[in-house]
This record gives structure tokens, C-alpha cells and sequence, in this order.
């Protein structure tokens, strides 16, 4: 299955959800034009409270629409959207991609992945009991994050709906994904 876009969505004041758009604009160094979290210093509440001035790691939320199925076999209904991120794809396996990583998205949008999501007790306000569906523990005891990646805009553009999404690894050796 080739990687695409599914959903592109923003929102220019502080929610949880976002609505979905036609179309989002990236902006090198910056993040999606118009959203409450793009900058070049962090915009998350919990980080700015920690320190203002760190680099804004978080500009482009990503999270495959594979996982809105697998919550839904527990009974939770997620749409695009509905967990905050900028962009929902379909086919490829975000969780798995090392740091570093590069995706090509549409014509010219060019994201480098920074890490994973962090999981916040808001999942569990926007629907009870989902934050244990995206976040747990593998065999090992290891923490496990499913909520998505997050990325920084290293060349602008727009992203719409239906864009091919082109993958391209770092040299290794790779860096598996921590949270941002």
C-alpha cells in the first residue's frame, strides 16, 4: 500500500480536537500556518511552563488512521482530527520510523520526524478509558506510545488530502522514536 495523506487538520486557538481543513500550509522552521502550535520555541502548555525558550520539536502532529480502527475494536470512535494532530496518514508505519526521518509529503512539504507523542490525561477527557488503548506496555514492560509522531517543517508547502507521503531514512545506524 503506498503512503498517503488522509485528513489535514488545524486550529488557531487552544483545543483539543482540530478540525479537519481542505488543505494546511506548512511553513519551514515554523510549523502548520494558522495552528496554535506552530513556532520556533515550544507552544505546548505543559512545555512552556517547563522552559519558553526550547525549540518547538512539536510543530507537525502526525498519527496514522490505522490506529482509529484498532481503538475501535475496544469501542472508542476516534476521527481524524479528534486527537489534536495536524495530519492523519494511512500505510505507513509512523511508530517505526527512526528519528531523523524524512517525509516528502504533496509537491514540495518536507517534515523531519523529531519523536513521538506524548500521551496526555486529556485522552482520557475527550473519551474515558482511551489513554490505556494508546499508550501501555510491551512484553518487556517497556513503555509503548501510540498517539501519533511529531516533526518539524524543514521545507514549506501545502498538504491536502490524498497526497502521496515519500519516506526517506537517515543513515544509520537509526535512533528508534522517544517522546518529544
Amino acid at each position: 500500500m503506498d503512503a498517503t495523506v488522509t485528513a489535514v487538520s488545524s486550529n488557531g486557538v487552544y483545543s483539543f480536537t482540530k478540525p479537519n481543513r481542505d488543505s494546511i500550509t506548512l511553513l519551514e522552521g515554523l510549523g502548520v500556518e494558522g495552528d496554535v502550535h506552530a513556532g520556533v520555541t515550544v507552544k505546548h502548555r505543559s512545555r512552556i511552563a517547563q522552559d519558553p525558550t526550547q525549540p518547538n520539536l512539536r510543530q507537525v502532529h502526525l498519527i496514522h488512521e490505522e490506529l482509529f480502527a484498532e481503538v475501535g475494536e475496544a469501542g472508542f470512535e476516534v476521527a481524524p482530527g479528534a486527537l489534536g494532530e495536524n495530519i492523519t496518514t494511512r500505510g505507513i508505519d509512523l511508530l517505526g520510523l527512526p528519528v531523523g526521518t524524512l517525509l516528502r509529503i504533496g509537491d514540495t512539504a518536507v517534515l523531519e520526524v523529531t519523536g513521538l507523542r506524548n500521551p496526555c490525561l486529556q485522552i482520557d477527557a475527550f473519551q474515558d478509558g482511551l489513554l490505556k488503548q494508546v499508550v501501555g506496555r510491551d512484553a518487556s514492560g517497556r513503555v509503548v506510545r501510540k498517539a501519533g509522531i511529531m516533526s518539524v517543517v524543514r521545507e514549506g508547502g501545502v498538504v491536502r488530502p490524498g497526497d502521496p507521503i515519500e519516506v526517506r531514512l537517515p543513515a544509520g545506524p537509526h535512533r528508534p522514536l522517544e517522546r518529544v
